[in-house]
């Protein structure tokens, strides 16, 4: 088993539209993981088994009132009406189920932990309340705490639930081996993702490949996006198994730190020239001191955070972790529906440096076909052909992202690094890769201009118009 293995739903791959989690209470498929967010009520606003008993009317207008503030994003009046409510009848399994259902649909996972978790009573409120407490302990890593539920629903004897509960046992299970091996450190507080100082962050928005920004003069680079799109959002990455994040930020960029935000900036250019798709690459920074450390997955109110700072806002956020174990890398990158808040499809992802190219495009074209990948129209923006040697473009898209924020003084200068390694490597390929010419180009010029010592220009470019026209502007 891998270490990652946990995040791995053993479910048949299918679009957007498919893999549906169990409703709460329901017994899930034979080896299947939960989902990582708390599921809702099956019939939204109104509590699971049929509505509340005649003399309970005002309870129900209560939970209205709650949900509709939870729409409006007033979160201290959802949970001062929660409060309320429980006081005068927390005893009910419907109401408690209610709750957190909401809760759990508008990503506020804590306050299900906060409200539900004191009260809850597996004999008196049943196992559907519990199922979704049990799933807001596994989204904020508290193993103990879920494993204390997960010992309540399995007390109740339950037999059509004993292949769910299995599964949340192997979760458990793998989590705290995780722990013990000292590959994940605490869970970051809410209002930080994966910032171990609780410092707010900012996160920047790449809403076009990387090598764009700087040619936006030429013509016919970009497909044009037309009709509705899903909008997609990939947030940087976090590195399992860091441990003092102060020194960490303060050191001199990585090769994982470059991969975790060179990932997430390939994944959205690929999407970005798909017809059905509009992507973003989300990066949280630490004020314009240093990027952000990310040393654990970003939590629903994290996402939540994103959601509400895009316009338009997003259908779908992708988040992941990243691990290295000697020349051993795994990658898990979980895709979560915003409209419910709900973990949709994981994947998990292997390699060693003799594998990372091969292993990367067949995860390239894996995510395609899950995304239902529709090619532009010949004419309509360049083609989509990745360059062959994945590994190292991911890595030069991670370097170009710090030219591109240094530039626009986001970054500052004083702890801009050029790895003299990565660019080269990717001048290697340039010859051979429209995308690898543009980054390269992309990347000398911006290093010219912020004053670095540049490295030696690819020997050769791809011959194609684009690469010809972006070399005369840039050199302008």
């Amino acid at each position: 088993m891998g270490l990652l293995d946990r995040f791995l739903p053993k479910k048949s791959a299918g679009g957007p539209s498919a893999n549906e989690p169990p409703a709460v209470g329901a017994p899930a498929a034979a080896g299947s993981g939960p989902p990582a967010a708390p599921a809702p009520p099956a019939t939204p606003g109104e509590p699971a088994g049929g509505p509340l008993t005649p003399g309970a009317a005002s309870v129900l207008g209560r939970l209205k009132q709650a949900r509709e503030a939870l729409e409006r994003k007033d979160r201290g009046a959802a949970v001062a009406i929660y409060e309320e409510v429980i006081a005068t009848a927390g005893d009910r399994a419907d109401i408690l189920l209610t709750i957190s259902g909401d809760l759990g649909v508008t990503g506020h996972t804590r306050e299900i932990i906060e409200l539900i978790g004191p009260r809850y009573d597996a004999q008196r409120h049943g196992p559907a309340a519990g199922i979704n407490l049990l799933q807001a302990y596994l989204a904020v890593r508290d193993p103990e705490a879920a494993q204390h539920v997960l010992d309540l629903l399995f007390a109740l004897q339950r037999p059509e639930l004993e292949e769910r509960l299995l599964g949340f046992s192997n979760v458990i299970s793998d989590m705290l081996l995780l722990e013990a091996e000292d590959a994940i450190t605490p869970t970051p507080p809410a209002d930080a993702p994966g910032d171990s100082m609780g410092v707010k962050l900012e996160l920047v928005s790449i809403s076009k490949p990387i090598w764009f920004y700087g040619l936006e003069g030429l013509p016919g680079l970009l497909p044009p996006k037309e009709g509705k799109v899903r909008r997609v959002a990939f947030g940087q990455l976090a590195v399992l198994g860091l441990k003092d994040i102060e020194e960490v930020m303060k050191q001199p960029e990585d090769e994982l730190a470059r991969l975790s935000r060179g990932l997430p900036l390939w994944l959205a250019e690929m999407l970005c020239f798909s017809a059905n798709c509009a992507a973003i690459a989300a990066i949280p920074l630490r004020g314009k001191e240093h990027y952000a450390v990310i040393n654990a997955e970003w939590a629903p109110e994290h996402m939540r955070q994103l959601v509400e700072t895009v316009a338009g806002g997003l259908d779908y956020v992708f988040t992941g972790a990243l691990l290295q174990k000697h020349a051993d890398y795994e990658l898990v990158l979980r895709l979560w529906e915003v409209k419910k808040f709900r973990e949709r499809k994981a994947f998990t992802v292997r390699w060693t440096p003799a594998t990372a190219d091969q292993v990367l495009a067949q995860f390239r074209a894996q995510l395609g076909a899950f995304m239902e990948f529709t090619p532009h129209p010949a004419g309509q923006g360049l083609a989509y052909i990745p360059p062959v040697r994945l590994h190292d473009y991911v890595e030069a898209l991670g370097v170009g992202l710090t030219l591109f924020l240094s530039e626009k003084q986001v970054l500052p200068l004083s702890r801009l690094t050029l790895p003299a390694e990565v660019v080269a490597r990717l001048g290697e390929m340039a010859a051979q890769s429209e995308f690898a010419s543009l980054l390269a180009l992309g990347l000398h010029a911006r290093a010219r201009r912020l004053g670095l010592e540049v490295p030696a220009p690819p020997l050769a470019l791809a011959a194609t118009a684009a690469v010809e026209q972006a070399r005369k502007l840039l050199e302008q």
